[in-house]
């Protein structure tokens, strides 16, 4: 199937995906704004510990409304789970806004982090349950395109405008997308799950543009019911072997993606770029790194379906590995004023954009369609939740120790260890990961269940059912 046949379904993941370009707009304000508060005249005087702060309570917060979200997206579905996302963006601008101190800007983070939790655990259910097979895994990688767009944003507008012309422009994304995605299609697997068959119709109809959809409707229902028979438990994720094991590789994935400096790079970019004198400014440099990052999301969102998901994680480890380890040493050295240093001015303009472009082809994007994909139905929001909470967790550590590392130890002391962890992400991908590239849900339960007593019938090429006996 190519793309122009299924236009309304990318459409509606376009529309959902407005809320991660929300989050895009969170994570990518510091970098422009850190530098105002720190300055001499700064508007709202700010510490270097108080920064460092501003920059990981967001993502901290975010680790708050996971549960919640996960119980309301089973409650009232997907679709009005990620509407609500929408609130705390909009209060957490109108905060920063009216900011005249560091309290009201930790308020804002504070609040905004809980959209932020939110938006990233129902939004890889949402695209997973809409999306037909054949796009499923680009679908889901618009999570990250469209949340680069947001970081790309602020390195073009903040540098340029006040803090309070950047919040406007910011407000303006959550808005939009309560616009549109109010209009947008409800997944039909949550109408299946309630026992609305006409509203899954519906639904379906819309996403496929076709009245003959009674096959996968019918395969849809079978899935559904087969998964709903046993209703789920907490502790189902750590004791039924195929959702264990599907933690423990996402754990292992998004680990990889946090600890290999992504995060760190992102929240400080104009000030790494600016630490490393590399020949062009740090405004532009950011604006470079973030033109890099949209673009290589968008070449994964259509590899992904076609290469697979296991190739471009490894390739995506191992480019950031070496790129961690040459940034690293490019910093020991001017750290220890080598005579080298300035006529390796080049290094950081080079191998950050490779760093980029090996993180956006891969760790940013992929582990969210291996989300969407990988749980059935009856657990899949607690394990969305489960993992959200892990990865928030993980991006506040990365967030926050860097800043201290860099002040107490030097810059290339922290990316020599992201070049060591990204390494060991590789063995760790090429050992344990599965390919479920083109696969329906239920056979990737199979192949996730395959060392225990399991009865598969095969359906369609959408969805079979897959019973732990």
């Amino acid at each position: 199937m190519t793309i122009s046949l299924k236009w309304r379904e990318y459409v509606a993941a376009l529309s959902a995906t407005l809320i991660t370009a929300a989050a895009g707009t969170t994570v990518g304000w510091t970098s422009p704004t850190l530098p105002i508060l720190l300055a001499k005249d700064s508007p709202i005087q700010t510490s270097a510990d108080q920064s460092s702060w501003i920059a990981s309570l967001m993502i901290l917060f975010s680790a708050v409304s996971p549960i919640p979200a996960s119980y309301l997206a089973d409650r009232i579905g997907t679709k009005r789970t990620l509407l609500l996302a929408a609130i705390p963006y909009i209060i957490g601008w109108i905060l920063v806004m009216l900011a005249a101190n560091v309290p009201t800007i930790y308020a804002a983070r504070l609040i905004s982090g809980l959209g932020y939790g939110i938006a990233y655990t129902a939004a890889p259910m949402y695209l997973g349950e809409i999306a037909s097979n054949e796009v499923r895994g680009a679908m889901a990688t618009l999570i990250t395109v469209m949340s680069k767009f947001g970081i790309l944003s602020q390195y073009c507008i903040g540098p340029y405008v006040s803090m309070l012309g950047l919040a406007s422009f910011n407000i303006a994304i959550p808005i939009l997308f309560v616009v549109t995605f109010s209009t947008m299609p409800e997944s039909p697997y949550y109408y299946i799950k309630t026992g609305d068959t006409n509203r899954a119709e519906r639904s379906l109809k819309q996403l496929r543009g076709r009245y003959y959809i009674n096959e996968e409707l019918d395969s849809m229902t079978h899935l559904v019911n087969e998964n709903m028979k046993d209703k789920s438990r907490w502790k189902d994720l750590f004791i039924v072997g195929g959702n264990r094991k599907g933690l423990i590789l996402l754990f292992g994935i998004y680990f990889t993606q946090q600890f290999c400096g992504s995060t760190a790079i992102i929240s400080y970019a104009q000030q790494i770029f600016g630490a490393a004198e590399g020949g062009l400014g740090a405004k532009e440099s950011c604006i470079l790194f973030g033109t890099v990052q949209l673009l290589t999301s968008a070449i994964s969102s259509q590899l992904v379906d076609r290469l697979g998901r296991k190739p471009l994680l490894l390739v995506s480890s191992c480019g950031v590995g070496l790129a961690n380890v040459i940034i690293g040493a490019y910093f020991f050295m001017k750290f220890e004023n080598n005579e080298l240093v300035s006529a390796l001015k080049f290094i950081p303009i080079v191998v950050i954009p490779i760093f980029i472009f090996s993180y956006t082809i891969g760790l940013a994007t992929v582990p969210f369609a291996i989300t969407s994909e990988i749980f059935p139905t009856n657990i899949k929001s607690k394990a969305t939740c489960v993992i959200q909470i892990f990865v928030a967790l993980m991006t506040f550590a990365v967030t926050k120790l860097y800043q201290v590392i860099a002040d107490n130890l030097g810059n290339y002391v922290a990316f020599w260890c992201f070049g060591i962890l990204s390494m060991g992400g590789v063995i760790f991908i090429l050992i344990l990961l599965p390919e479920t590239k083109g696969q329906s849900f239920a056979a990737i339960q199979e192949k996730l269940n395959s060392n225990e007593k399991v009865r598969y019938e095969k359906r369609d090429d959408h969805a079979g059912s897959v019973r732990i006996l």
